[in-house]
């Protein structure tokens, strides 16, 4: 799931823009910035608090800082994000794929054609993972380390600075983030169904729906999948049962 950043000084361009990319199924989250400046403001906060920002939606013609000089700067952070330039011109493609750029979108948006650079962002920000590898977790048991495979896992429950497994054998709890098993994982089928919950679709049998409420069965547990994270865990579960 991409976390976003869309930066135009037009309000009404910067307010389409951002409702487009909240109704694609990948974006978790979608941040907005008025100009150039507030932008970078917002991208060295987030880098301060540890904060993922996976993409940035980018207009290249503002007062004070411009898009491209934004780009320049950007690319100077330790890891910085994808960029995406939207704009009403095409004379500065050149430069933008100059600085990196992922995708060059021309004004008025088209729904499909921004899903299509939510495609390419979401390809160069995501690393791509080996299917056939099997990642481990090791957890350490009285002196003992078990090996924890991933495909093992049902789920895993955020627990203030720990991530409990719960697998067939049994709960282990380990040192981690939600957030970092959730990066870890993202190509493996693990969705989040709760801010607490992350969950291997894999070991999903059953959805059921019950007084506007999403329950899963997951291994021999039943979990609540919250509100918030209801449409995104329905339609994925369907696109992923469906071979897509």
């Amino acid at each position: 799931m991409l976390r976003l950043l869309a930066v135009d000084d037009e309000l009404p361009a910067l307010e389409e823009l951002a409702y487009l990319l909240r109704q694609d199924v990948r974006v978790e989250q979608v941040l907005t910035a008025s100009d150039g400046v507030a932008a970078l403001q917002d991208m060295v906060q987030m880098i301060g608090a540890g904060e993922r920002l996976d993409g940035v939606f980018l207009d290249i013609e503002m007062p004070g800082l411009s898009g491209l000089d934004l780009a320049r700067l950007v690319g100077g952070f330790p890891s910085p994000p994808k960029l995406v330039f939207v704009t009403a011109h095409e004379r500065c493609a050149v430069q933008a794929f100059e600085l990196e750029a992922v995708d060059y979108l021309l004004k008025p948006v088209r729904a499909e054609r921004l899903s299509e650079a939510v495609r390419r962002l979401q390809a160069a920000a995501v690393p791509v993972v080996d299917p056939g590898h099997d990642d481990v977790i090791p957890v350490e048991l009285g002196g003992i380390t078990r090996f924890v495979p991933q495909q093992a896992i049902w789920f895993a429950e955020a627990k203030g600075d720990y991530v409990r497994l719960h697998t067939v054998d049994g709960s282990y709890l380990v040192r981690m983030s939600l957030a970092a098993l959730e990066r870890r994982w993202a190509e493996a089928g693990f969705i989040r169904v709760h801010r607490s919950t992350l969950v291997s679709s894999r070991h999903v049998s059953e959805m059921r729906f019950e007084g506007g409420r999403v329950t899963l069965t997951v291994g021999t547990e039943t979990l609540k999948v919250s509100r918030r994270h209801s449409r995104q865990v329905r339609e994925q579960l369907v696109h992923q049962h469906r071979g897509g």
